[in-house]
C-alpha cells in the first residue's frame, strides 16, 4: 500500500521523522553539511540515488544555499561549487548530465559521454544504461521521478510538473526504456522525490484539465480549497497514478513524504520564494549505476 498522508512537518521530532522515512522506504546519507535524501530500493538493486537539499551551499538564496541550478538567477561560480559540494556525498567520481527542461514531454536518451557532457537538449526526461554518468532533474515544486531496472540496467530521471503530468511524461519515459532497452514494466522500480503536494493551489483552467485527463482519479487528485474555483492538485499522486496504470507494482513505488512548500526550510518551492525574493533556487535529482557495477571508477 502506497501512503499519501504521512508526511513530515518542521514540527515531526527526529526520532518520528526517521521512522516515517524508514516506512516510505528513504533515509538521509550526510556528508560535510550537504543533506541528501536516498531511496533505500534503489540502491539495494544497484542504484546510486539522491535528492537534494537546499542546506550547506553558497548562493544567496538567501544565504548558505544549495542552488544546483538556474544559472540566470545564480553565478556560474556557486552553482558548479553547489554542485561539487553535492556530487561529493557520492562514493565514486560521476559525470552529471542534465537537460534544458521546458515542461513538455520530450525524453532524451543518452549514448555516449559526450552526450551525456551536453546540457542544452531541450526535453523533461532523460534515459541511458551507461556506467559512470548520473541523470539529473531540477525542481523547485515539480515532481522528480527516479526509475531503474535492474535486469536491463538502465535508469532515468524525469521532471513532472503540472503540465508535464498531463502530458503523461513519466508513461513516455517508460515507453522509450521499453523500445530502447527491453524493459518489462513490471521490472521497474520508481521513487517520487520532495514536490509540492499538500498546499499545491491551482485554478479552474488547470482544475478542468486534470479533470478530463483523470477522469476516474480526479476526486482524489483534486482537494478542495476554500477559494472560489479553486483546488489543491496533489501532483504525488496524479503520477503514481500514472504509473500504476502503465502496470508498475504498488511494491516497486516509493513516496518521499515531503512538501516542498510545507518544508521550504529544507527545500527549494517556486511557489513560495520566486515573488518573495525575486529568485528561487533548484533542487537535483539524480540517478546512476552504483560504483561496484564500474569497478575501473571506483
Amino acid at each position: 500500500m502506497i501512503i499519501f498522508d504521512e508526511l513530515v512537518n518542521q514540527d515531526t521530532p527526529e526520532i518520528e521523522e526517521n521512522k516515517i522515512l524508514s516506512h516510505r522506504g528513504f533515509y538521509w546519507a550526510e556528508k560535510n553539511g550537504i543533506r541528501v535524501l536516498v531511496c533505500e530500493l534503489l540502491e539495494k538493486l544497484g542504484f546510486i540515488n539522491g535528492f537534494s537539499t537546499r542546506l550547506g551551499g553558497v548562493s544567496p538564496f538567501p544565504k548558505n544555499d544549495l542552488n544546483l541550478a538556474g544559472f540566470d538567477e545564480d553565478s556560474p561560480e556557486n552553482i558548479m561549487e553547489n554542485r561539487r559540494r553535492f556530487l561529493s556525498v557520492f562514493a565514486a567520481d560521476y559525470t552529471l548530465s542534465t537537460v534544458w527542461q521546458v515542461h513538455g514531454d520530450s525524453v532524451r536518451i543518452i549514448r555516449s559521454l559526450e552526450e551525456a557532457k551536453d546540457g542544452n537538449f531541450r526535453a523533461d526526461a532523460i534515459v541511458s544504461d551507461l556506467d559512470g554518468i548520473l541523470l539529473g532533474i531540477k525542481t523547485a515544486d515539480c515532481v522528480p521521478i527516479l526509475l531503474a531496472d535492474a535486469k536491463s540496467h538502465c535508469f532515468a530521471a524525469v521532471h513532472a510538473g503540472w503540465r508535464g503530468t498531463l502530458q503523461k511524461i513519466a508513461m513516455r519515459t517508460l515507453e522509450i526504456m521499453s523500445k530502447t532497452y527491453g524493459s518489462d514494466v513490471s521490472d521497474i522500480v520508481c521513487a517520487l522525490g520532495p514536490a509540492a503536494v499538500s498546499r499545491y493551489e491551482v485554478g479552474e483552467d488547470v482544475i478542468d484539465q486534470f479533470r478530463n485527463e483523470f477522469r476516474e482519479e480526479a476526486d482524489e487528485i483534486l482537494r478542495p480549497s476554500s477559494n472560489s474555483n479553486h483546488a489543491f492538485l496533489n501532483l504525488h499522486l496524479a503520477n503514481v497514478k500514472l504509473l500504476l496504470k502503465c502496470g508498475i507494482s504498488q511494491n516497486n513505488i516509493r513516496v518521499a513524504p515531503f512538501c516542498t512548500m510545507q518544508r521550504n526550510d529544507l527545500f527549494f518551492s517556486y511557489r513560495l520564494e520566486k515573488k518573495k525574493l525575486g529568485k528561487v533556487g533548484r533542487l537535483l535529482s539524480v540517478i546512476g549505476k552504483a560504483c561496484g557495477n564500474r569497478a575501473q571508477n571506483c
